[in-house]
Order: structure tokens, then sequence, then C-alpha cells
């Protein structure tokens, strides 16, 4: 097994509200630690990626098994843990990448301001062009994830062999926009680790595990606050939002690549199971799960993904 970070300059200053502090030599000697609202926060300067014209993140990755190339992509708050349930499945059949996404997990922490989707999908881009090169993915993207993995679709194609969309951040209704706003006032306002509990109580099935609850939670108290305050929003809000409502259906419609979206909502699934062009696309309904629907129901998840994929 690999693990890697992707292999970039970094400096040793850290910016914090606007004051600029030296960098704590720790562990890790790269990276400063600092806490706040119960968040860890850890911010650099940005740097300049393989001749990128916006600075990208040092990713961190595993990259194990063989066979058809696989990229898993976590969601908001996460990080490459969340797939622990299907790494052995998938693994023994591809090869997978699972990637810490920027701020998130073990990779870089970049400055505020750098927390927007075409963030996030320049750096899968970078790290798909420079790393794997002449190389093509099935992105398996959960909640946040799985809208960073349509959005690449869309751009680049001709990187994406399919797309599988665990409860992505798609195909929602408007009708959520005025919670969603308020998640983001809570957010710029309120300590973020209480406004983010507090949301994640109601993504869970009465058959989700209790310990997983906790893992979440606590999880969320150790992610920098800069992607936990600044990547929510732009997902659902703002005239580039793909989301909700006419927007996402619109945005869904130009995915060319096949398309797998497993969603609990059954107005959803109605929805947008005629979204997407390419014959081998489908939107499944998935009951019995609540938003981390791999670990909830693994098992099913990891044959469903399989099939899928296989049949691609």
């Amino acid at each position: 097994m690999k693990i890697q970070n992707t292999p970039l300059s970094r400096r040793g200053l850290l910016k914090l509200l606007g004051l600029t502090t030296a960098s704590t030599i720790m562990a890790n000697p790269l990276r400063g630690l600092m806490v706040l609202t119960g968040l860890a926060t850890d911010a650099t300067t940005p740097i300049q990626a393989f001749g990128a014209s916006k600075p990208t993140a040092e990713l961190f990755y595993t990259d194990t098994g063989k066979g058809k190339n696989m990229m898993l992509l976590h969601g908001w708050s996460c990080d490459s843990h969340d797939w622990s349930w299907q790494l052995p499945a998938l693994e023994s059949r591809y090869r997978v990448v699972a990637i810490d996404l920027r701020g998130h997990g073990r990779s870089e922490v970049m400055p505020s301001g750098n927390y927007m989707p075409d963030d996030y999908v320049a750096d899968i881009e970078t790290l798909i062009e420079t790393r794997f090169s002449s190389e093509k993915f099935v992105l398996v993207g959960h909640s946040m994830g799985g809208q960073i993995a349509a959005r690449l679709a869309n751009k680049r194609p001709d990187l994406i062999e399919g797309v599988v969309s665990v409860d992505g951040s798609l195909g929602f209704s408007d009708k959520l926009a005025s919670i969603f706003q308020k998640t983001v006032d809570d957010l710029q306002h309120g300590n973020p680790s209480d406004v983010i509990s507090a949301l994640l109580a109601g993504f869970y099935d009465k058959a989700t595990d209790p310990a997983l609850k906790r893992w979440h939670t606590r999880r969320l108290q150790g992610t920098p606050i800069y992607p936990v305050r600044e990547s929510f929003a732009p997902l659902f809000l703002g005239p580039n939002q793909v989301g909700l409502g006419k927007q996402s259906k619109v945005f869904c419609k130009t995915i060319r690549t096949p398309f797998y979206h497993l969603c609990r909502d059954k107005e959803q699934a109605e929805r947008m199971h005629t979204w997407f062009s390419h014959p081998k696309s489908k939107v499944d309904l998935w009951e019995g799960a609540g938003h981390w629907i791999m670990q909830d129901r693994k098992d099913d998840v990891n044959a469903a993904i399989i099939t899928w994929v296989d049949a691609l």
C-alpha cells in the first residue's frame, strides 16, 4: 500500500484571524496547530503547484490494490476514514485511491477563502493529471464529495470513467434553501461544533450505530475551522450552486459520463431519475440508512457499487 502526499513545497507561516504567527514545530514540522471554538485551526499561506494558475493543496491519499482505477472522495467535515467499510471489498478488485480533501484529515489546510467547490475540483484534477497521468478514474463521492465528483466529471470527462454519488449534495428541493441559509448564518456567528452537531442529528436513521454518531461528532471537533465554515454555503447557495432545485437539475443534465446516485429521499429519487443522459446512469432509493449510507448498509452498498462499476 502506498501512502503519499502530493510533493508540493510549503511555507512555515500560519494565518489566523488576520494575524501572522510563526508555525510551531510539532510531530509534523510542516504544520502548525491552534484551537478555536472547539475546532482545530491550521492555515498556511497559498502555494503554487505544478504550474497551476491558482494554489492547489498538498493532499494525503492512500493508493492500494490493482485493477480499474477508483478514487474515493469523502464529505464535508469528514475524512477518508469514512470509507473504511468499503476499502477491503473495493481494494480486492480495483486500484483504490482514497483522498483527504483540502482542509480535512491529513491534507493541507489552506487559508480562509480557499474552500469553494472549484478549489476542491482543482486539487483532484491536478492530482490525476500529475500523479496518474493518462489514466481515468471512477469517482465515488459521499455528500460534498459526491458534488465535487460530479463537478469534475462535468469539467473533465476525459479523466472520469464514471461517478458513484452516495447521498451526494445534489438534487435537493429548493424548499431547503432557508434551512441551509440558517445553517450558514449559524456557522458564521456561533460555535461551528455545536451548529453541526445539531445538524447531524437529523442525518441518521434508527438503524445507525450510536458509536458512529459519536465518532462523527468528535471528528468534527478536530476539523479546521475554515473548511467547516466556508465549504457548506457554495454547495447550496449562490449563483454557482448545483445542489438545489432547478440549478441542480440543469447541471446534472450536462453530465455525460455514467452516473450512479444513491439517495435516501423518495421525492429526490423521483425527481432525479431522468436527469442523467448516459444509458448506464441510474438513481436508486436507499431506505433503512442515514446520510452515511455506506456505513449503515455497508455490505449492500459495496455490492451495489461493485455491480455497477463492473458493468461500465
